[in-house]
């Protein structure tokens, strides 16, 4: 099995992180990494660390960036450029089956739209190259996944998307994600839009009209969906142990109990590729880039969730 590693926006930590896990032993080598060599290099300088430390890396940089033009801590155009440029190689070598899965370390949006306008992120970069129009986005750590029915938009958009057709494709993409990771079907839980689940109509109808016929029609595909349940709770069961999936209706409601559980080991995997994409769930933390403190755990998880997933596909495949 062979993973493809982005070094994403590498005036941020991405560099650093992969220096460090490999200084730590932490990182196999054997993958494939894409992005400015010249980043590594400086990352390697910056951090103390010999230059030597990169020889068994297989490096694919299509850009022509330097040591000197990364102006470490600050958006920038070229750097931005360069990180999408290694995505786009990625996404290609994936879809040619050369590599089995895409680790990504952090773009800036800024500095990637200053030389692509209309760039709006990973994900949605990812899905128009595959030529996808349906996808989700799912955190998950070793006890449960969380996938949500709308993610970077406003929250009055995100109420209006909250709609039978995306809630039910949503579940489908979970119960698709989860299913050859376990011997029985992933129980999931839907989580509701409003307070209370609704409170009977009380404070909102969306969880009559729209959500409990999203699950009525995954349970008639024979998906164990269940719900919906008030926002407060549901993660707390799931948690403990009841659930393996929730459903969220918009970004927060997911990422929120997600993140405050455990920041560290929950990563970012996109749904309905056909290709297996997973990601740090953290900035590019211009701040402290190449200061030696950036945390790598985050990414480590990411690689083991990558393993993990593909090869459960390979298993089943």
């Amino acid at each position: 099995m062979r993973l493809g590693i982005t070094l994403g926006d590498v005036a941020g930590i991405g560099p650093e992180i992969l220096v460090r896990s490999l200084a730590t032993g932490a990182f196999d080598a054997d993958a494939v990494i894409y992005g400015p060599r010249a980043a590594l290099d400086l990352a390697c300088i910056h951090l103390g660390l010999p230059l030597s430390l990169l020889d068994p890396l297989t490096i694919c940089d299509p850009s022509d960036l330097r040591s000197e033009d990364i102006p470490i801590g600050r958006i920038d155009a070229r750097c931005g450029a360069a990180a999408v440029a290694a995505l786009d190689r990625a996404i290609a070598d994936a879809l040619a089956q050369q590599i089995d899965a895409i680790v990504t370390l952090p773009i800036n949006k800024q500095s990637a739209r200053l030389s692509i306008p209309d760039f709006q992120g990973h994900t949605e970069h990812l899905a128009a190259a595959c030529g996808v129009r349906h996808h989700a986005m799912m955190l998950i750590d070793d006890r449960i996944a969380v996938t949500h029915v709308s993610t970077h938009v406003a929250l009055a958009e995100a109420v209006r998307r909250c709609r039978e057709p995306r809630i039910a494709e949503v579940i489908c993409l979970t119960h698709e994600a989860l299913l050859p990771l376990r011997r029985e079907p992933p129980r999931i839980a839907v989580a509701a839009l409003n307070p209370h689940a609704g409170e009977g109509g009380a404070f909102g109808d969306e969880e009559a009209g729209e959500i409990r016929p999203a699950i009525d029609r995954a349970r008639s595909l024979g998906i164990d969906a269940n719900g919906p349940f008030p926002p407060d709770t549901v993660f707390m069961q799931a948690f403990a142990g009841r659930w393996d999936a929730v459903v969220a209706m918009y970004h927060d409601q997911g990422h929120i109990p997600m993140k405050c559980a455990g920041f560290a080991s929950t990563v970012n995997v996109t749904l309905g590729l056909p290709i297996l994409r997973v990601s740090v769930d953290h900035g590019t933390a211009f701040d402290i880039a190449y200061q030696g403190i950036a945390d790598p755990g985050n990414f480590l998880a990411a690689v083991r969730q990558a393993r993990r997933l593909a090869g459960a596909a390979i298993a089943t495949a």
